[in-house]
């Protein structure tokens, strides 16, 4: 996957990440960010799960699940 695919993967996840746990964006850099780590998170956990995604969309899934359990995480450390 080419680098440009990636960020937009980063944030797309990191965006829709934002949109299921508040309700809003973290702006461009900051949605990058949270769905790049969320992607390494989330492909984790599938791994661990036994699954696995071969295509575009199936990536975005994965950054976007892994996105949301690090934003969940980051607001059970805040609280």
């Amino acid at each position: 996957m080419s680098l440009i695919a990636f960020l937009i993967i980063g944030a797309l996840a990191g965006w829709l990440a934002g949109q299921v746990t508040k309700g809003s964006g973290f702006g461009l850099m900051g949605n990058i960010v949270v769905g790049l780590v969320g992607s390494l998170i989330g492909g984790f956990t599938f791994r661990l799960l036994g699954m696995s995604s071969g295509n575009l969309l199936g990536s975005l899934v994965t950054a976007t699940v892994g996105a949301v359990i690090l934003l969940y995480v980051v607001r059970l450390a805040k609280s």
